[in-house]
């Protein structure tokens, strides 16, 4: 069993498919932790809604090939195009970060994912659902990541969320 980290992303009809990711992860998989929910700006175009960020970890002794499909087909199951452009709205996107210690490319996906170091949206709820954890690369705790982070063009603030009448707590 590896520990898996997704982040999860929507601004179109953003609590509807975040709460479907979340049903489906766990209905899915055991042991579902997560992050609180962040709002952000969209980082990359500048014609779109704001986004609701958040970051899931689970166990799970699938291969990152099964588990990159998975987290494709809830995408599409959302109302997620295939052909739609990268910087664009969405209904859902969810994106493997870490399985395991993996490093490297594997089943054509690299981890683990570059993003964990460039994003706001992505560190801030990843080093606080999992401060003492290490990068695989680098084995720097997600928390130092965060205190060197400069995000002074990436704002984004915890948001009030309830799921499955539990409240994903604000600080």
């Amino acid at each position: 069993m590896a520990r898996v980290t997704v982040s999860i992303g929507s601004n179109i009809e953003r609590e509807r498919h975040v709460r479907a990711c979340l049903d489906a992860l766990a209905d899915t998989f055991d042991a579902l932790r997560l992050s609180r929910v962040y709002e952000s700006e969209p980082v990359g175009f500048e014609d779109g809604r704001n986004f609701y960020n958040l970051v899931a970890t689970f166990d799970s002794d699938w291969s990152v090939g099964e588990l990159a499909a998975w987290c494709k087909r809830l995408e599409f199951a959302n109302g997620r195009r295939p052909d739609s452009p990268k910087f664009s709205p969405r209904t859902l996107d969810v994106d493997l970060l870490t399985v395991g210690d993996l490093c490297g490319e594997h089943d054509g996906i690299a981890l683990p994912r570059a993003e964990i170091r460039h994003h706001a949206f992505v560190l801030k709820p990843l080093a606080e659902l999992l401060p003492d954890a290490r990068h695989p690369l680098d084995e720097i705790r997600y928390a130092e990541l965060w205190a060197a982070f400069d995000a002074d063009d990436q704002a984004l603030w915890p948001v009030e969320f309830v799921w499955r009448e539990h409240h994903l707590p604000l600080a």
